[in-house]
């Protein structure tokens, strides 16, 4: 094992906050006293182009020059404590009730943050899929982009079929 090895750690901790626009953010950990820097490099490798505020988060750290830095995403996981919305007016569920639904490979088609939703197409089905902002969240996602590749678990809305929980195609594949 060489030095720049010994020098890797696993840390889990929570984002303090991540800008795709910026292109880094960082991660808070009990593990570690200070800032640890996410870079968007690094969670593209992952499979995702954005992360949630809060989401929980497993990373491989090193120590560089100019501070600790993420330099793997080993996993991801929502914000705590949350129930995902149904879109129905009262109705939430749990994460355990959500991951008993099948996922579907869809690519995005388009998706608005400052409207707060988009829509996503699952190969070999014609309709589109809307996806709301709050899902995005509590899947730990901050935004997605045209044409990404991600798998979704849908159900039926009122209005038509609508994401309950959005996974990177990358890590529905590890999963």
């Amino acid at each position: 094992m060489n030095d720049e090895e010994m020098d890797v750690q696993t840390l889990h901790g929570r984002v303090k906050w991540f800008d795709p626009a910026k292109g880094f953010g960082f991660i808070v950990s009990e593990e570690h006293s200070g800032d640890i820097l996410l870079h968007a490099n690094v969670l593209r490798n992952y499979g995702q182009s954005s992360v949630a505020d809060g989401a929980g988060i497993t990373v491989k750290v090193q120590q560089t020059q100019r501070g600790v830095q993420a330099v793997e995403v080993l996993k991801i996981e929502p914000p705590a404590g949350m129930t995902f919305p149904l879109g129905e007016e009262d109705t939430q569920t749990t994460p355990e009730e959500i991951a008993t639904l099948p996922l579907e490979p869809a690519r995005v088609k388009w998706f608005d943050k400052g409207k707060g939703f988009g829509f996503a197409n699952v190969f070999g089905r014609n309709e589109d899929v809307f996806v709301h902002v709050e899902v995005l969240r509590h899947s730990g996602f901050a935004d997605l982009a045209a044409g990404e590749a991600v798998c979704l678990r849908i159900v039926e809305g009122k209005r038509g079929r609508m994401a309950v929980q959005v996974l990177s195609w990358e890590a529905s594949v590890r999963d």
